[in-house]
């Protein structure tokens, strides 16, 4: 992708980006952060995918930035 990537653009990649992320590894978060030159997608796992799994490092052109971050869950207050 070209540089300065618009928002737009990675807003119409989420939803494509969240159904191949999660045939590869256990998604718990696709969404959108700043990269050095514009915006890319954000996707959280909650654990690392098989050695053998590559994971796509952009989807229709758009950046993606992979975190395993772990299990989400709702905290007590």
């Amino acid at each position: 992708m070209s540089k300065g990537t618009l928002i737009e653009q990675v807003r119409a990649a989420k939803t494509k980006a969240a159904q191949i992320f999660s045939k590869v590894a256990g998604v718990n978060g696709v969404g959108i952060t700043r990269l050095d030159e514009g915006y890319g997608l954000k996707v959280n796992l909650s654990s690392p995918p098989e050695q053998s799994e590559l994971l796509p490092t952009e989807v229709d052109g758009i950046p993606a930035a992979v975190e395993v971050i772990g299990s989400v869950v709702k905290r007590a207050v």
